[in-house]
């Protein structure tokens, strides 16, 4: 995690730079149809905090945080919100949120550790919360830029899901890039938990 969270660290700019301004209202959209008008988000991992305030601005309460200190200080003075400087590991949160937004972070996650990870972000959620994550398409751990990339097939999703009795899987779906200048493509995955 060190050498990922320098690497956001040192080119954080860049990195906001390439992902505030990306329309990401396809994705948006099959999130919030599950949410109560209003309700409360965590952004888990919200890098420039694109995401964060889009959800603040159509009136939900929004949490958010990133492992890099310089995304958060960053992100604080773009989006005006108390964003908070931890991990995905330390999420601790009990039955507080109508939806947990993980977009582009959980692929930093070690996948040994996945199923720790997501019972937090299950957790966390209320009952008949919503969550969703994104990974990079593919099955492999990889390292690109000094970073740990835990890539996902719809197989390896199902049986990551799997090993949750209360989370029922809404869509799974695949997307290209939002970047018109990326060629790579996403696995989404929308779950909601029950009782």
């Amino acid at each position: 995690m060190t050498k990922q969270k320098n690497f956001y660290n040192h080119s954080f700019l860049a990195f906001f730079e390439n992902t505030f301004n990306v329309d990401m209202t396809n994705i948006y959209g099959p999130f919030l149809e599950y949410l109560p008008q209003g309700g409360k988000i965590l952004d888990i991992g919200c890098g420039s905090g694109r995401d964060a305030l889009y959800f603040k601005n159509i009136g939900f309460s929004v949490d958010a945080f990133d492992y890099s200190e310089n995304l958060v200080q960053f992100a604080k003075e773009k989006t005006g919100l108390d964003i908070q400087h931890k991990s995905f590991y330390d999420l601790d949160s009990v039955n507080e949120y109508d939806g947990i937004w993980a977009c582009a972070s959980l692929l930093h996650c070690e996948r040994s550790r996945l199923i720790e990870v997501v019972q937090k972000i299950v957790d966390a959620l209320k009952i008949n919360g919503i969550c969703y994550m994104s990974f990079k398409y593919g099955h492999l751990d990889r390292m690109q830029n000094d970073r740990l990339f835990t890539d996902l097939d719809e197989i390896q999703a199902r049986e990551l899901l799997n090993n949750f009795k209360n989370i029922h899987l809404l869509k799974l779906w695949m997307t290209k890039d939002n970047r018109p200048e990326q060629q790579e493509y996403w696995l989404n995955m929308l779950c909601i938990k029950e009782s």
